[in-house]
């Protein structure tokens, strides 16, 4: 049954019951982000969300975590590349902040491709170059060839002549970073509804509106990019960092988390199918992966999963003020761990300012917009008034 849950005693709530400054509707990766955000600038925040607190419902609870800017520039505009170099270096300071550990890696990425597909590789570059800034390209982009390959990757061998190493880039464990928000949301004394469908907007000064594709009745743009990955257990591989194969067809992602897992992920598909993985995509998808390094052959499977990511029609976040009380933050696509400090971090920055009154009206807000890091991600809807 669906519920609206006001006022609900916390145990960890250290003031009484009254009106929240926020109340964050969307429990998933962003939205807890802000929550925390906002929590740890001394608001009063409520955050409600249909899931769980393990957040196994949400697109977060699939994903790689991978940090990479610059190997996302082969398909991601500079706007993405620049929000996922600065998030990039933000999130070592949230993990710190966080009650409980993540696993953290910067040990870049390695980028590798067959003899049959090397085509493939010329074409890659010249995305990188393009879309990439220039700092992020000269100080990250690194050719190997030869015994270089095998330096830097051991346990692949000889079985890639050429390849890139890209230095800078990072990962985490997407499901540590959701347990750990978790816990600091009780730290912070957010207010939180778990397992709480919302059927009217709870009673706060502002709402903010993360749902991802939960939010498409009020954002009918919004759309589902489906995303497949497998969840192996594979001792004695021993990959050191993230490896991307490209290929024409199925690019593939190989990121080696902790106590020798392996998150394996190539697919991309237009639709809102939340069904199971077919047979042929987790035929291709661990063939693949075998064909980086036979040693996956003996791999235990852990989980086949699919996950739909929102997805506006330019592929860009967005930050919406409708004028009044709401802001909906949404739109992250593959993107989110990569860009999510950075998004949520100008939300939290967004909603103080309207809570200050910095913003009553559009032409207060175009004038905050101009001043903002991200003004790009940042839109003003209607143009009612404050109240």
């Amino acid at each position: 049954m669906n519920t609206v849950m006001h006022c609900t005693a916390h145990p960890t709530r250290s003031h009484a019951c009254g009106r929240d400054d926020f109340a964050v509707v969307g429990g998933g990766l962003c939205g807890r982000l802000v929550a925390w955000l906002l929590a740890g600038a001394g608001h009063r925040v409520a955050l409600y969300d249909r899931g769980d607190a393990a957040g196994t419902q949400s697109a977060a609870w699939v994903a790689a975590a991978m940090l990479a800017p610059l190997a996302e520039a082969a398909s991601a505009e500079l706007l993405i590349t620049e929000l996922g170099a600065a998030s990039l270096e933000r999130w070592p300071g949230l993990i710190a902040a966080l009650p409980e550990p993540v696993f953290f890696q910067r040990n870049g990425t390695l980028v590798v491709w067959h003899a049959g597909d090397r085509a493939e590789a010329p074409l890659f570059e010249r995305r990188l170059r393009a879309n990439a800034p220039s700092a992020l390209f000269q100080s990250g982009f690194v050719k190997l060839a030869g015994a270089q390959v095998a330096a830097a990757e051991p346990s692949l061998g000889t079985r890639f002549a050429q390849g890139w190493l890209l230095p800078n880039e990072g990962q985490l464990d997407n499901r540590q970073v959701l347990t750990a928000l978790a816990a600091g949301l009780v730290e912070r004394h957010v207010d939180i509804h778990w397992n709480t469908a919302i059927d009217t907007p709870p009673d706060a000064r502002f709402v903010i509106d993360c749902r991802g594709l939960g939010g498409k009745p009020a954002w009918p743009a919004l759309r589902g990019i489906r995303g497949e990955v497998a969840r192996v257990h594979a001792p004695g591989i021993g990959l050191t960092r993230p490896v991307r194969l490209l290929h024409p067809r199925y690019p593939l992602y190989i990121a080696p988390k902790q106590d020798d897992l392996y998150v394996i992920g190539a697919t991309e598909v237009e639709g809102e199918d939340m069904s199971p993985m077919t047979v042929r995509s987790a035929l291709e998808l661990l063939s693949a992966a075998f064909a980086v390094h036979p040693g996956f052959g003996e791999a235990r499977i852990l989980e086949l999963n699919s996950q739909c990511r929102p997805t506006l029609p330019d592929h860009r976040p967005a930050i919406v003020w409708d004028g009044a009380r709401t802001l909906r933050v949404n739109g992250l696509y593959r993107h989110g761990y990569m860009i999510a400090p950075e998004v949520a971090d100008s939300a939290r920055a967004l909603a103080e300012a309207l809570l200050g009154g910095a913003i009553t009206d559009p032409d207060s807000f175009d004038d905050w917009r101009r001043q903002a890091r991200w003004s790009a991600l940042l839109r003003c809807e209607h143009a009612a008034p404050v109240l």
